[in-house]
């Protein structure tokens, strides 16, 4: 079971975009698809303190945000770093 999870839509840009990122990391994630499912959108609102774009991004506990948080933690450097803490919590 992987730690990272990353709600997401079928057809937003921005989730591509995250996705991408994740995966030239070569880093796995479960992916929760909320586009027809407002039950899970609630959810994930709820956990994202009331966040309702997508994608909304956790790596382990922490909420990263969305696909520019993920990216500005990739230009500063804190992403790899993250990214391990989550594969050693596995």
């Amino acid at each position: 079971m992987n730690d990272i999870t990353i709600y997401t839509t079928k057809l937003c840009p921005y989730c591509f975009a995250a996705k991408r990122l994740l995966n030239d990391k070569r880093a796995a994630y479960d992916e929760i698809d909320v586009t027809f499912d407002p039950a899970t959108r609630r959810d994930m609102m709820a956990r994202a303190g009331g966040s309702h774009t997508v994608p909304q991004i956790f790596i382990g506990e922490r909420h990263v945000g969305g696909c520019d948080e993920l990216y500005g933690l990739e230009q500063r450097g804190e992403l790899d770093e993250l990214l391990g803490e989550a594969a050693e919590e596995i």
